[in-house]
């Protein structure tokens, strides 16, 4: 129960990676406020889950992250239910391709507005209350902020962009704030069809591991980052199972 104690606010935590990051947060003994936009049923079941594990330990709160004005009521909802705020983990992710010559405004706007403007605008209107307690802000980065995305012209820029701002954020808030990444790799394939078995097998191929990974592989290093790691910030870490090594 390394986190007991303590708060977390994860967005996007109703599937997939943030699901495995507040599962495994909830589970060191923090609290946590489960951010989501478009999953109602999957927050709540979780919420309760929870809550069934260890009363009044979740809370829901739906957003949507591109109304900028609005992200301040997060950090107070945290803030209200449980106290304060000690880990903010900035997941939320818009993904989908955006081949050159094809890219429209809206696509830019979405895409950089879930994977930059939001982290930067929620991280800010936390710092006062992470400062407090010292806390830290963890974002999920991904390997292709460092080695583009064939056709995602736009996620890979922003999520480029995404691991500038963890570095700068680092250097801004610290000593008070721990900042820092996590880049996944192959972890989990878009739920829209658009990499067929073929490029999947490739893509694995290109692993060192030979395998895909999973969110908890995720989970496992935010929970590092959240409660073991009091020396290190400014950082990202790779948990791609050696793929950008040998892409």
């Amino acid at each position: 129960m390394q986190l007991a104690g303590k708060t977390a606010l994860i967005t996007g935590a109703a599937r997939r990676i943030g699901r495995a990051i507040a599962t495994r947060l909830h589970a060191a003994g923090a609290n946590v406020v489960l951010h989501y936009l478009h999953a109602e049923a999957e927050a709540h079941d979780l919420a309760a889950q929870f809550n069934a594990v260890r009363a009044n330990s979740a809370r829901n709160i739906r957003a949507d992250l591109l109304e900028t004005d609005r992200l301040p009521e997060l950090v107070a909802f945290a803030v209200s239910e449980f106290g304060g705020l000690d880990i903010l983990v900035n997941n939320a992710s818009s993904f989908y391709p955006t081949p050159m010559g094809e890219i429209q405004p809206k696509e830019f706007s979405e895409l950089m507005g879930t994977n930059l403007k939001a982290p930067l605008f929620l991280s800010q209107a936390a710092a006062v209350e992470l400062k407090k307690r010292r806390g830290t802000i963890i974002n999920i980065v991904d390997i292709h902020a460092e080695r583009p995305l064939k056709n995602y012209l736009v996620y890979s820029i922003a999520k480029s962009a995404l691991a500038g701002l963890t570095r700068a954020l680092a250097l801004e808030l610290g000593p008070e704030i721990r900042v820092n990444g996590v880049s996944p790799g192959v972890i989990a394939w878009p739920d829209d069809g658009s990499f067929d078995e073929a490029v999947r097998e490739r893509v694995i191929r290109h692993t060192l591991l030979k395998r895909q990974g999973d969110p908890e592989d995720i989970a496992r290093a935010v929970l590092f980052l959240a409660g073991e790691a009091g020396y290190i910030t400014g950082q990202i870490l790779a948990v791609d199972g050696g793929r950008s090594v040998n892409i």
